[in-house]
């Protein structure tokens, strides 16, 4: 199979599959070069109060952290004994405005059977609004978020099996649905069908291990309509 192009979901009994787990961000709906930039200063603007350094110095520490620990939130809890919440309170002064109801992806997930539940990296109280800005809060039965995983973020493979024990999830009677190819690596060794999301940011440029990816797609709820019609 060519990995550079999108995959048709032949492979894919919807019959055989109950649980489906999507990330958010950048893979329910496409975050904008706006928000990208709203996001980035608000994480430099935290770091720079809370560190007490200029932003020049806040944005090396949040991309070291990043890079170091997966996530700069866990950076700063372990380096720094942050108070998780202090963070998360100042991350939701992010404008959602931007974020649109998508009827035809509510309506694809709704006809989609299965439990779906959604794994992100970010917070509830996020979550939760983003999904309700894209109409699609009733086709899903949980939110597992970066509490949930006790501040552990993907691609951390015990973040994974939290996840599966918390929902009583048979990973390979699940579909993992992500638009970091990374962060399927985890799902793929646990016996997950693998699903990546292909965007235009920076992390899905340059993408060569692909391996542990079962499908690719560029449309989520084509794909998803055709899995629906295939099973």
């Amino acid at each position: 199979m060519d990995k550079n192009r999108p995959t048709p979901p032949k492979n894919i009994d919807s019959s055989a599959i109950d649980t489906w787990i999507f990330d958010l961000d950048n893979t329910l709906y496409r975050t904008s070069p706006a928000m990208l930039a709203q996001i980035d200063h608000l994480m430099g603007s935290f770091i720079s109060d809370f560190l007490n350094v200029d932003r020049a110095e806040a944005r090396l520490i949040q991309k070291g952290y990043f890079r170091t620990h997966g996530l700069t939130l866990r950076g700063l809890m372990l380096e720094h004994s942050l108070d998780p919440q202090d963070y998360i309170a100042h991350l939701s002064q992010l404008d959602l405005s931007e974020v649109a109801p998508d009827p035809e992806l509510a309506d694809t997930l709704n006809r989609l059977g299965g439990r779906k539940i959604i794994y992100t990296n970010a917070f509830t109280e996020h979550t939760r609004e983003v999904m309700e800005r894209i109409g699609i809060t009733a086709h899903f039965d949980a939110v597992y978020d970066i509490g949930d995983a006790d501040y552990v973020p993907k691609p951390a493979i015990d973040s994974y099996r939290r996840l599966c024990d918390l929902h009583d999830v048979d990973p390979t009677r699940a579909v993992m649905v992500e638009d970091i190819a990374r962060n399927l690596e985890p799902a793929a060794e646990l016996g997950m069908t693998t699903v990546w999301v292909r965007t235009e940011t920076s992390w899905a440029k340059d993408v060569t291990e692909t391996d542990h990816i079962d499908h690719i797609t560029d449309d989520l709820t084509a794909w998803l309509r055709n899995v629906g019609n295939s099973g």
